[in-house]
């Protein structure tokens, strides 16, 4: 037997091929091996979920779609048994995630557990599959938000949550104040609160959600500082003042009339708004103004008289501060005291200095001299007759006209009352001589017409008597004088006046004094001479007319047989005055005074069945 001999580089060789060959096998028999597995597995898992995925920590792995949803559906209570807490400030509602429209969508669960490991090539399937197997695959469940329900959860908590803008509202009944405060308006934001609701729910867990409410402030949300002060305001009078060392009031309003008064008003700036208290400007101004008649007072000048022997003014009487009330400068103090809530106030004035302060001397007015005079008589004067005399002197005694002024004695003389020192004495009214307050008063205005006549002052109006008053025509001695006829003048306020002007540039004194043991008065005046004289001439009376007869009327006052004579016989006459008055000697102005008396009767009252009246007696 023949035996042949290989090298040993050819047997090496031969050994590896073998191994080769028997891996080559084993690794075929191990994919053989792997693929058989893994179509085993895949044979054995078709139509179910591979182990190891769980929805929501429910194990569905090895379930068919079908039972994984009927497990999911049975094992996760997240939107039945979750809790939300939805929140308000102190108010809160707790609902579950199911309430709030959260559901449950199983077959999508399922499906969606069941597509692990069955979507894209073999080998991210096998990796998917090993790495559910291994690790396992946590998925989320599919849910349903169902925001129309959300939506009708919180529209129905809407009706709780909002609450309407409410104003402030302040109010007078009676004295007493009534406030009520504002609220500010609350609005739950809908798409707000579901946006963050939503947002919880979906994280599948409990918890709180404060809803979105917006809040919208009044404009006036606290009226109480303005309640306290319109109480602050009634809870005492009102009491107005004058100003210190000014006498009169005080003046008081009472609770009642202030709530009359009180004014409530809203004011807006902008985007804000406030209430203010205080009392209605109108009812003030009313108020105010009805006090200003009794408090105006008009500037006086200081009275004088000219003392003969020094050529120096005395006063006798100081000069007056004028004043008047000035309302809107008051109504300004009032309303800022009450805002204030004070209860006293202090009324305003417009003060108005004098023209002559009593500082002023001759001097300073031109006042140097006597420059006219006259004397007037009043013989068998009736002693009622010779105090209206007095009383009406006494008004222009001391008195001041400026230069150029137009001077009017009614606006002069004292009101004639029984309460101004007037007693009742004869007065002509209506073509009647009568008595009544006042009467002599015209010896007085008749005295000043001569005295500014004699003195050259021009005469701007002037009025004589309806009939010749033998007063007006008597001298010293009671005796008649007729020259005096035309040369009287009658003042009867405020239908007839008695004015005369200062044409000079001084100022001009009047000074009256009454004797009635002379039964007398003088008029003076004093200032500059400016040169001027005086010439006049009278016709006297003429064209005279013989007086009617008496007049007989029965007076029921009186008794039978008695007879009183009540209104004397004047004769009637014309009388015209021409008066030049010369200024150094050249004739400055001249003018005339033509005057008419009426013929006068006599009058006589009777008693009833008084016999022998005379038949001529006009009745």
């Amino acid at each position: 037997m023949s035996t042949t001999t290989y090298p040993t580089s050819m047997k090496s060789r031969s050994t590896l091929e073998q191994i080769a060959v028997a891996m080559a096998l084993g690794f075929g028999l191990f994919l053989v091996a792997v693929v058989t597995i893994y179509a085993a597995f895949q044979v054995w898992y078709a139509g179910r979920i591979f182990p190891g995925v769980s929805v929501s920590g429910v194990d569905v792995g090895g379930l068919s779609p079908s039972a994984a949803a009927a497990r999911v559906t049975q094992e996760f209570s997240f939107p039945q048994s979750g809790k939300i807490l939805l929140q308000d400030g102190q108010q809160t509602w707790l609902v579950s995630p199911g309430q709030l429209g959260l559901f449950l969508d199983p077959e999508t669960s399922a499906m969606n557990a069941y597509r692990v490991g069955r979507t894209g090539g073999i080998f991210r399937r096998l990796r998917d599959q090993y790495s559910a197997y291994a690790s396992s695959e946590l998925l989320p469940p599919a849910l349903i938000m169902d925001e129309r329900v959300t939506y009708q959860v919180l529209e129905s908590l809407a009706k709780q949550i909002d609450k309407p803008v409410v104003e402030a509202s302040l109010s007078v009944q009676g004295t007493d104040v009534v406030v009520n405060n504002g609220q500010n308006g609350r609005t739950l934001d809908t798409a707000a609160s579901l946006a963050v609701v939503s947002a919880q729910v979906q994280t599948l867990q409990d918890g709180i959600v404060p809803l979105v409410v917006r809040e919208t402030p009044p404009a006036i949300l606290d009226a109480s500082a303005q309640a306290d002060l319109a109480r602050k305001i009634l809870s005492a009078p009102l009491t107005l003042t004058l100003p210190e060392g000014e006498s009169g009031g005080p003046w008081t309003i009472d609770p009642q009339t202030l709530a009359s008064m009180l004014t409530i008003q809203r004011v807006e700036d902008g985007q804000s708004a406030e209430y203010r208290v205080g009392l209605s400007t109108d009812a003030l101004i009313a108020y105010i103004s009805g006090l200003g008649p009794d408090l105006q007072r008009y500037p006086q000048n200081a009275r004088f008289i000219f003392n003969d022997d020094t050529h120096q003014l005395e006063v006798i009487q100081h000069a007056v501060i004028g004043r008047s009330l000035d309302v809107a400068a008051s109504l300004k103090t009032v309303q800022e005291k009450v805002s204030a809530g004070e209860h006293n106030a202090e009324l305003q004035f417009v003060y108005t200095n004098p023209q002559v302060t009593d500082d002023k001397t001759g001097a300073d007015l031109g006042i140097t001299e006597l420059v006219s005079a006259q004397t007037s008589y009043f013989y068998g004067s009736s002693p009622d007759r010779v105090q209206n005399i007095q009383a009406a002197a006494a008004s222009f005694h001391g008195l001041l006209v400026a230069p150029g002024e137009t001077f009017s004695m009614a606006s002069q003389l004292t009101n004639i009352s029984l309460e101004n020192g007037y007693a009742e004495a004869v007065i002509i009214v209506g073509g009647r001589s009568v008595k009544g307050v006042g009467g002599g008063v015209c010896q007085v205005s008749t005295t000043l017409f001569r005295t500014a006549f004699f003195g050259g002052f021009p005469v701007v109006e002037r009025h004589a008597h309806a009939y010749r008053v033998y007063y007006y025509e008597k001298v010293a001695g009671n005796r008649i004088d007729s020259s005096l006829a035309g040369l009287d003048a009658t003042v009867f306020v405020p239908l007839v006046d008695f004015k005369f002007t200062n044409d000079t540039p001084y100022w001009l004194l009047m000074e009256t004094y009454v004797n009635p043991s002379n039964s007398s008065i003088t008029w003076k005046f004093y200032s500059t001479s400016d040169g001027r004289t005086v010439d006049w001439t009278t016709s006297g009376p003429i064209n005279k007319v013989d007086p009617p007869e008496p007049q007989y009327v029965e007076n029921p006052d009186l008794q039978k047989g008695e007879i009183q004579q009540v209104d004397w016989e004047a004769e009637g006459a014309d009388v015209n005055v021409d008066r030049k008055v010369y200024k150094n000697g050249s004739l400055y102005f001249e003018d005339t005074f033509n005057t008419h008396y009426q013929a006068w009767r006599a009058v006589y009252e009777y008693g009833p069945g008084t016999e022998d009246i005379p038949k001529s007696n006009g009745n």
